[in-house]
C-alpha cells in the first residue's frame, strides 16, 4: 500500500506549483498593466484616432512610391506631389503579378506589361482592363496612414 505521507506531499507540490501559474493567468488584477493599444505617431495622430500609420512621409519620394504591409495588408504608396499621395492594391488586376514601382509617372506590371497611371490608378496599356484598386490613404503631419 502507498504511503500517504508521500502522496500528499507529492500532490501538494504539484497544485502548488500548478495553482499560481493559473490563478495569474486568470486573474483580473495583476502586477502587469494590460498592453495598450499603439498610441498614435506624428503630429499627434489623427482626427479619426483610429488611422494606421503605414510608413514615414519622407520614406516615400516625390515621383517615387513603395510598397509596404500595413493595416489594410500591401500597399503600393505613390507620391504624386509635395503634399499628395495615393494607396494602391500592388497587385496587378490582370494576371495577379505584383506590380513594379512608379517611375515617369508610371506603373508597370513585370509579368506581362501592363501600364498604369501612377497619379490615378488607371490602365494606360494591357492585358489588364481594369485599373489598380485604390487603397484609402492620406497624410497625417509626418506619416502616411490609412484613412
Amino acid at each position: 500500500m502507498p504511503d500517504p505521507t508521500r502522496r500528499t506531499v507529492v500532490c501538494g507540490l504539484l497544485a502548488g506549483l500548478v495553482a499560481p501559474v493559473s490563478l495569474a493567468a486568470c486573474s483580473s488584477t495583476s502586477d502587469t498593466p494590460p498592453a495598450a493599444p499603439p498610441a498614435p505617431t506624428g503630429g499627434g495622430g489623427s482626427a479619426g484616432g483610429g488611422a494606421t500609420p503605414l510608413a514615414k512621409l519622407a520614406d516615400v519620394p516625390v515621383g517615387g512610391g513603395t510598397i509596404v504591409n500595413g493595416g489594410p495588408g500591401r500597399v503600393l504608396l505613390v507620391r504624386p506631389s509635395e503634399n499628395e499621395v495615393r494607396g494602391y492594391d500592388p497587385v496587378c488586376p490582370h494576371a495577379g503579378a505584383s506590380v513594379g514601382l512608379p517611375s515617369g509617372g508610371t506603373i508597370t506590371c513585370p509579368a506581362h506589361g501592363s501600364v498604369f497611371n501612377a497619379s490615378s490608378g488607371d490602365v494606360q496599356k494591357g492585358p489588364a482592363t481594369t485599373g489598380l484598386t485604390p487603397v484609402n490613404v492620406k497624410i497625417d503631419g509626418d506619416n502616411i496612414v490609412s484613412a
